[in-house]
């Protein structure tokens, strides 16, 4: 019997970081919280284990304004980053895929189309996609490019007045499901277009082809597809007017990238709540397990570390909503927050032995999401890097 209702999530924020939301951020979060934990967490194991989420929750994500929440006008619900950060959290504490959709629904396909977009663009799209009647997808990383999207080999050229692109994308989560579909591709300089341009591709545009990943061992709940365009045909207007080079997609992802900033504190603290309650139940040589010392050493180094994220979450929030957050500070953030998870993660299934492995309990489950976490929107080592130069002023990319 899974024991999260045993410890409330409060519990584990030892310094009550979360005194330091406005009131605004607070009902969010515990709007988003009571939606989690009724509608979602009951079923997750279930979508786990069939592989991806209902279409019908999009529409009541929508309802409840979590996707392009931190987005101004178009039926958005122009939130604070904050909010946004922690309706994140609340979300991957029952399972990262969840996380995961609204994130790439408003981070990335919103956010683009928001930010980079023509007027009739976000016209088109945006309500749709605000409400849950239109799912995006965000078409950047290839088989061959991965952590140096520069190379990616899907081409844009010109034909009349149309575009024509070719080419494939590879782990584009939501991608079984979208309606609508942010393209990145090369494009020949001086055809009206230069370098790497977005393009704004309906789903059933011909040549248009979602092919989904299947045998995936983490993220199950999240649906991910390999997008394949075999001279697939576009008029003039489909391109983000605004998107010119690699300045566009990266910018998408440093939204998305905050966002697992707070979403995977969210992970850790049912694992932590998890180990936790499972450690007052759990007897062994006549006595709680609680009370060993080991036991103790490990909660109290899962707690002092859950703490340190939520803090860390908490100061990129309030820089973003002060206009002031930079990329290499969303980099410390992701590469630190993810570590933290993953070790709370794993000593969590420590204290819970065995049982640790199975699904009656969230952590494992969890853990292997978070592999998938430490992986995308930029790896250990490349967050690592943004850093160092951050540091020194010298790139060692290349």
């Amino acid at each position: 019997m899974t024991l999260l209702s045993d410890v409330a999530p409060d519990t584990a924020d030892l310094l009550a970081v979360d005194d330091e939301l406005t009131d605004t951020d607070r009902d969010i979060r515990d709007t988003v919280r009571s939606f989690a934990h009724t509608e979602l967490a009951p079923y997750i194991t279930e979508w786990f284990d069939a592989g991806g989420m209902p279409r019908e929750l999009v529409k009541r994500m929508g309802e409840l304004g979590l996707l392009g929440m931190h987005l101004e006008g178009y039926g958005c619900a122009g939130t604070t980053a904050t909010a946004y950060g922690v309706a994140c959290r609340e979300l991957e504490a029952i399972d990262s895929g969840l996380r995961s959709f609204v994130s790439t629904q408003g981070s990335l396909a919103m956010y683009a189309i928001h930010r980079w977009g023509s007027d009739e663009q976000k016209q088109r799209w945006l309500p749709l996609m605000a409400a849950g009647d239109a799912v995006g997808c965000f078409g950047l990383t290839e088989p061959d490019a991965g952590s140096d999207p520069s190379a990616m080999r899907t081409a844009a050229r010109r034909d009349g007045t149309d575009w024509v692109l070719d080419g494939s994308k590879m782990w584009i989560t939501n991608g079984p499901l979208a309606d609508v579909a942010v393209i990145w591709a090369q494009t020949d300089a001086g055809q009206g277009a230069r370098g790497i341009r977005g393009f704004v591709v309906p789903t059933d545009t011909p040549g248009f082809r979602a092919q989904e990943v299947r045998g995936k061992l983490s993220l199950r709940a999240s649906a991910t597809a390999e997008l394949v365009f075999d001279s697939l045909r576009l008029p003039a207007d489909a391109m983000l007017p605004g998107a010119v080079g690699l300045g566009g997609p990266l910018s998408c992802l440093s939204e998305a990238r905050y966002g697992i900033v707070w979403g995977v504190v969210g992970a850790a603290r049912s694992c932590f709540g998890t180990a936790l309650s499972y450690a007052h139940h759990r007897t062994q040589f006549g006595r709680s397990i609680a009370g060993f010392q080991l036991t103790q050493q490990k909660l109290a180094g899962m707690a002092v570390a859950l703490t340190q994220a939520s803090l860390l979450a908490g100061r990129l929030g309030r820089l973003k909503d002060a206009g002031a957050l930079r990329p290499a500070q969303i980099s410390v953030g992701k590469l630190a927050n993810v570590r933290t998870a993953l070790d709370i993660a794993r000593t969590a299934r420590t204290i819970l032995g065995g049982s640790g492995i199975t699904q009656d309990y969230p952590v494992f489950r969890h853990m292997v999401n978070l592999e998938t976490v430490l992986t995308y929107e930029g790896t250990e080592e490349m967050h690592a890097l943004a850093i160092g130069k951050e540091l020194t002023g010298m790139s060692a990319f290349r």
